[in-house]
């Protein structure tokens, strides 16, 4: 029989997700922490924002977190090429084809 230590994040009474190391878990405890307080102040902005976008704003804001406070901080933000899925190099070769 193993013995496997497993980290819960919960929010509300809610398990969130669960990981093998605490670092990790620390690190997205942290972000959440990070997304509810960008919830509340994106509540506050002059912009007609449902709830569920909010929510999904923040999350998003808190998971690129570096990325945001590179930008405010001035610096322009140096774009990712995201690699080719699968899908579009077929859907490519469809029309090529």
């Amino acid at each position: 029989m193993a013995v496997v230590i497993k980290y819960v994040v919960e929010r509300d009474g809610v398990e969130r997700m669960t990981f093998t190391s605490k670092k990790e878990a620390d690190a997205y405890d942290k972000m959440l922490d990070i997304a509810e307080s960008l919830e509340t102040l994106l509540q506050k902005v002059d912009v007609p924002l449902s709830e569920q976008q909010v929510e999904s704003l923040a999350l998003e804001i808190a998971k690129r977190k570096e990325e945001f406070s590179s930008v405010l901080k001035g610096s322009v933000p140096v774009e990712k090429k995201p690699a080719k899925s699968s899908a579009k190099v077929t859907e490519l070769n469809k029309q090529a084809g």
